[in-house]
């Protein structure tokens, strides 16, 4: 089942992502986020609109999450997104991050978003292959932005034409 997300989601959604924090590139957080700083961070987010949090349960357990945000401040920018997808690891592979992928774009779509850009750390091919399946191209890779676990790490920017 794929809905919008709930407050009371957040120490789920919030585990799934410090663990991203803790054992992966994938985000350059370096340390765990805070239930507290998730609570201010969940209220960007509407049921409608641009900005949406998504989230993916099996059995009633939440398995991952994906958003939209803005993708820069300025107003110009305002109809562009950033979008994000973490599942729990055990859940990769399955499908499951396409569906909520999937259903993430379509609310974009209804909302007449004109662009939307994932930022992808690199290496990681699962990630590229899912947005690349969904209809996002490659614009650009950014060599060594990202300094954590004592390297430096490249990030693949992809856009999907909404």
């Amino acid at each position: 089942m794929i809905r919008s997300a709930v407050e009371y989601d957040l120490p789920e959604l919030l585990a799934i992502y410090n663990h991203y924090v803790r054992e992966t590139p994938i985000t350059f957080d370096l340390e765990e986020i805070s239930l507290e700083a998730r609570r201010t961070w969940f209220k960007q987010f509407g049921t409608e609109g641009r900005h949406q949090l998504l989230v993916a349960e099996v059995d009633g357990r939440i398995i991952g999450y994906a958003h939209s945000t803005a993708f820069r401040p300025k107003p110009a920018y305002q109809r562009s997104v950033e979008t994000t997808l973490y599942l729990l690891p055990v859940h990769q592979g399955a499908g499951k991050g396409s569906a909520l992928l999937s259903a993430l774009l379509e609310r974009l779509r209804a909302a007449k978003t004109h662009r939307a850009y994932a930022i992808i750390t690199l290496p990681n091919e699962a990630s590229v292959r899912l947005h690349a399946k969904l209809g996002y191209q490659p614009l650009m890779t950014l060599s060594e932005v990202g300094h954590k676990f004592g390297r430096y790490w490249d990030t693949q920017w992809m856009e999907c034409r909404l």
